[in-house]
């Protein structure tokens, strides 16, 4: 399929993902229609900005409208919580925009889905076809919910679905991998756990949006494709490089319990106080995981050749910091 003058439809438009890639769509000629459930951010200029809710039907049929290509990115990111409003958005509003998708004629839908859905403890260099586990947390077993229920609808040439399990991904305005870490450098209260051992699957976003794009002019549909930088980052050398890039002092290692102690008193301090907790105990897992997801199969199917390294991706996120206010994200 060719890129050049489709109209894209991407949910979620005004978060770190969906914003970068309204802009890449921009830049490679596309017509870029966005659907938030915000005004509070600044979108691209030449993109129509539809306000409403991924679970109202009403809503995903009026923002599918006349529209190519649906990029999914919405979703509820967070490490924890009840697993009933993960299940609304990341399910119910998932399955809701397909559904209005392939009703108003919409030739592909892209999900952005997660590597998290082979859990916290999976093989080394683990496939597409790997094991899916939960491991209790309500981000992971929603995420293989919505792979489960979306990708029946699957029905080319009317209608192609493409699943992305995208990897950890950083860049400007990444609050997880690049924002959270920073300001807590700055305060000297980061530390990763049991020595920084195991493996970030880092994805600097451009990385991801030119999987996506290449997933597109493939029409590869009903393919699954894990994605990252494809480098074996371990943590501590990751944590490690982010604090030099931004001259902070280097982090400490501390056992795995006791950072989530921390966090968990820390957690409690600040609900006293009524403010939301900035970094929660849950996170700590999302920071430990072992081992590489393998990209093998996007690599030979998509040709997908990672452009910008780590080195490169931190330099391009420390001038975006340079000139951002981070604290303003993190709230």
């Amino acid at each position: 399929m060719n890129l050049e003058n489709k109209t894209l439809l991407i949910t979620g438009i005004d978060d770190f993902i969906g914003l970068r890639a309204a802009e890449l769509a921009i830049a490679q000629g596309m017509k870029v229609r966005g659907l938030q459930s915000s005004s509070d951010r600044n979108i691209p200029q030449n993109t129509e900005v539809i306000f409403g809710n991924i679970t109202d039907p009403k809503i995903a049929q009026k923002a599918c409208q006349g529209v190519d290509i649906v990029l999914h990115t919405a979703q509820l990111t967070q490490e924890a919580g009840p697993i009933k409003e993960f299940r609304e958005i990341n399910v119910n509003g998932t399955i809701n925009m397909a559904k209005a998708a392939k009703s108003a004629g919409v030739k592909t839908f892209v999900h952005l889905s997660s590597v998290m859905v082979h859990g916290f403890d999976y093989p080394n260099n683990v496939t597409e076809t790997g094991p899916l586990s939960s491991d209790n947390n309500p981000y992971c077993q929603t995420k293989i919910e919505a792979e489960a229920e979306l990708l029946p609808l699957n029905s080319p040439p009317d209608f192609g679905i493409i699943v992305i399990r995208a990897g950890d991904v950083y860049g400007p305005g990444c609050i997880p991998w690049i924002v959270r870490p920073l300001l807590m450098m700055r305060q000297k209260l980061f530390a990763y756990a049991n020595d920084g051992k195991g493996i970030i699957n880092h994805l600097y976003i451009d990385n991801l949006i030119d999987a996506i794009f290449l997933s597109i002019q493939k029409e590869a549909y009903g393919e699954v494709f894990n994605i990252t930088d494809g480098q074996e980052t371990s943590w501590k050398e990751y944590f490690m490089r982010l604090a030099a890039t931004e001259g902070l002092q280097a982090p400490m290692s501390i056992p795995k319990d006791e950072i989530k102690l921390f966090l968990k008193i820390r957690s409690q301090g600040q609900k006293l106080f009524r403010k939301k907790a900035d970094i929660l105990p849950e996170s700590v897992d999302f920071m430990t995981r072992p081992y590489a997801y393998s990209i093998a199969k996007a690599q030979t199917v998509l040709d997908y050749k990672p452009r910008i390294d780590l080195e490169e991706g931190l330099r391009r996120t420390h001038e975006w910091v340079q000139k951002t206010d981070i604290q303003k994200l993190a709230k």
